[in-house]
């Protein structure tokens, strides 16, 4: 679920101009007449607090966004579904559950609280049917939205009181807390990658480049005839998902009692009937604004490429694992491939703002639209071979480095052509991103990749012309302005 940014669960991130008047309406945000010494203890605490938020959610996505990439190769037949059924419950629990949890529990308690759901869907991988895989995903996606939302709420919030604190900028402090957040959890997919791959190396079998099988990799692969790809896709033993699955639960569970020990409540830094008011409106007015911005033009015309987020996403986690690397090399590359993604992306997110910066916008959008379709064309034509290692671990190395681009640049997009009203402009952000997700993970076992990449390509070529459209309008709109 690494698209599910700060900013993808924004109800909680009020807009600037919304931050000052929080600041300025309420007492908590007024510097106490303490010393100098006491306001840089607590500016210290508040910068380990946020610390420690980052590394509760690296060891609880350790576990959860691993498990995650593996559903399609290790559960055929309920893993997708179960996927699918995240996304459509987060989706709701987007427009009812965040608000009202987080004034009940607090942020700091929401988080912890909400990890536990994930550490369910983890223990229901010890023993993979429908009747284990498909509640324990509902739970999950329930628990999904409350959780990024708190963690908005509170980094926001810390954000505020540690710049009162220390006498510097807003938006430049919360920049950094979210930039030492997103340092932590885009780790997630190196390590938790790298221990499902040691865990399923054991007893592994090296797929033969001559076998016929092969054939059926990549873009003709069907998942409803995967029976007939034995030889290549082979169950995994008890033992090894048993080890990788305790493994996992372990780092899920550590994560929630992780915040409960070391995390203090937002409360300790400000005032608690702020924290509780900061998450802005009740649900049902959420969701009246929510439908009300889908009039807007422009949220119209960024549909289709928020979509296609959702889309992609899905895609390399579902379609590339099971039908190009499951396949062609075997279920114990997996996770090797997909630290070279997780690196990828993580580098590149680094480095993206600041070549927007130095470049603009519109360059980036560019290049990774262009990239990403070339990317497409190649899993057209690519038939999986053992013997093109690399080729296995470039597409999703490249793939990072686009994806990188919509994670951070769509947000930011987001932002730019929606000040007026960001909460309910995010929430359509949200709706969008999870459909996209939801319709592949449903499409999973439907239609074969071929189809899927023709979808793929079309959601792109749509998405772009949308964009192409909202950059005139930006560009007409500041000409006058």
């Amino acid at each position: 679920m690494s698209s599910v940014t700060c900013a993808a669960n924004p109800a909680f991130e009020a807009d600037a101009s919304k931050d000052e008047k929080i600041v300025t309406s309420h007492a908590e945000f007024t510097l106490s007449p303490s010393n100098a010494d006491a306001d840089a203890q607590e500016s210290r605490r508040i910068f380990r607090d946020v610390c420690c938020v980052a590394a509760g959610f690296f060891l609880l996505f350790t576990s959860y966004q691993s498990m995650a990439n593996l559903q399609s190769s290790i559960n055929k037949e309920y893993g997708t579904i179960a996927q699918s059924i995240i996304y459509a419950t987060l989706l709701l629990s987007s427009l009812f559950l965040p608000t009202l949890v987080i004034s009940q529990l607090g942020a700091r308690n929401t988080i912890a609280v909400s990890m536990l759901g994930y550490s369910l869907y983890t223990a229901a991988q010890f023993y993979p049917t429908a009747y284990t895989l498909i509640p324990s995903a509902a739970i999950l996606g329930l628990a999904a939205s409350p959780l990024w939302s708190a963690k908005c709420t509170y980094l926001n919030l810390a954000a505020q009181r540690y710049a009162k604190l220390t006498g510097q900028n807003r938006e430049v402090v919360v920049t950094r807390f979210f930039g030492i957040f997103f340092a932590f959890f885009q780790s997630t997919q190196v390590v938790g990658n790298l221990i499902s791959s040691l865990v399923l190396t054991q007893d592994s079998v090296w797929v033969n480049s001559t076998d016929p099988a092969l054939l059926r990799c990549g873009a003709t692969f069907c998942h409803e005839e995967s029976a007939s790809n034995a030889s290549l896709i082979k169950d995994i033993s008890d033992t090894q998902r048993y080890t990788m699955s305790g493994i996992y639960l372990a780092f899920a569970l550590a994560a929630s009692a992780f915040i409960m020990a070391f995390v203090t409540p937002l409360s300790r830094h400000c005032d608690d009937a702020v924290v509780r008011s900061s998450t802005g409106r009740s649900p049902t007015q959420q969701l009246l604004a929510t439908l009300r911005h889908l009039r807007n033009p422009q949220q119209i015309l960024i549909i289709p490429f928020t979509f296609w987020s959702g889309l992609m996403q899905a895609f390399l986690s579902a379609e590339f694992t099971a039908a190009y690397v499951s396949c062609g090399l075997g279920v114990y590359m997996v996770g090797y491939t997909m630290i070279c993604f997780g690196v990828f992306d993580a580098l590149f997110s680094y480095c993206c703002s600041p070549m927007v910066k130095r470049v603009g916008r519109v360059p980036i959008f560019c290049f990774a639209s262009l990239l990403h379709s070339c990317l497409i064309a190649v899993l057209f034509l690519w038939v999986p071979n053992p013997e093109q290692m690399y080729v296995f671990f470039v597409i999703p190395a490249l793939w990072g480095i686009c994806d990188a681009v919509w994670q951070t640049q769509m947000n930011a997009l987001y932002g730019v052509i929606f000040p007026e009203d960001s909460e309910a402009a995010f929430s359509n952000y949200k709706l969008w991103e999870s459909s996209g997700f939801i319709a592949a993970y449903i499409c999973s076992n439907l239609i074969c990749v071929t189809a899927k990449l023709y979808i793929l390509a079309g959601s792109l070529a749509l998405g772009f012309i949308g964009y192409v459209f909202i950059e005139i309008f930006e560009y007409r709109k500041n000409k006058l302005s």
